[in-house]
């Protein structure tokens, strides 16, 4: 027999559960914009690193286009050496020619989503990024709402959106770049748009480019293609967990570093 709990309980748990965690989340080391593939990579090595970050997606599921693979076929490729993080993330694959494997994309990307959670990432989903924080020329975290006040008729649509504060913010809502757009609207970032497709190219130009892009908003994935105007690379995902680490990596030096505030803190004490 199942517990004898009742609707109220089981509201009440959801309810405190919820804000509890969230209200913790206001503040944090880290915001991602997006829940694709490098985004997942990017909160999964943070949290392990030990900083709070948390994830943001405008959809109700996660890993974007690491679920579907290309063409509506979920069977996804890499190209060598992405065997590598394979292994580390325990996602089955084969090798179906020298230097190409592929993977079973709603197993790989469960792994995925597993392994960012398992680290600690915290995830907001069904909300979608409005626009930045941003203060002395520096971004300091996200104005965020439901997504489905996006669809609610015009005349109710006035929905006051509320903001998190974070050290670093990472774009990760791939061929959009909606973060990086939000600053291009204000004249702060010009921004390319991404180019035909050369998968050759286009990984290695990608995990390239991946970094810091405006002091506080860092690009990953192929948000990177579209600030940069570098090639499409379509349905091959290496490069995206490669990109992931390789911002995650960056946004970490940033963290490390002593915030403004404390810094005046140490040098008052001094």
């Amino acid at each position: 027999m199942f517990a004898k709990i009742t609707e109220a309980q089981v509201s009440r748990a959801i309810v405190n559960e919820f804000n509890q965690w969230f209200n913790d989340y206001i503040q944090s080391d880290c915001l991602i914009v997006g829940a694709g593939p490098s985004g997942l990579m990017a909160g999964r090595d943070l949290s392990l690193a030990g900083f709070k970050t948390l994830i943001i997606e405008s959809n109700n599921y996660l890993g974007g286009g690491f679920w579907i693979g290309g063409y509506l076929m979920n069977t996804l490729t890499f190209r060598a050496p992405s065997q590598n993080l394979l292994d580390e993330l325990t996602i089955p694959y084969k090798q179906v020619e020298e230097g190409l494997f592929v993977s079973d994309g709603p197993t790989a990307c469960s792994k995925l989503i597993s392994a960012a959670c398992d680290a600690g990432v915290k995830v907001l989903n069904m909300t979608k990024f409005d626009d930045v924080v941003l203060r002395k020329n520096k971004v300091e975290g996200l104005v965020i709402n439901w997504t489905p006040v996006s669809a609610l008729p015009r005349a109710i649509t006035c929905v006051d959106p509320i903001a998190l504060e974070s050290r670093a913010v990472i774009d990760a809502t791939g061929h959009d770049a909606w973060v990086c757009k939000s600053l291009e609207k204000r004249n702060i970032l010009k921004l390319q748009t991404f180019g035909p497709m050369d998968i050759q190219s286009s990984e290695d130009m990608v995990v390239e480019k991946t970094g810091e892009i405006y002091p506080g908003l860092f690009v990953t994935g192929m948000a990177v293609a579209t600030v940069y105007g570098l090639p499409r690379m379509g349905p091959t995902f290496g490069a995206m967990l490669y990109s992931g680490r390789k911002v995650a990596d960056e946004v970490r030096k940033l963290l490390s570093l002593p915030s403004p505030e404390l810094a005046c803190v140490q040098g008052a004490i001094s």
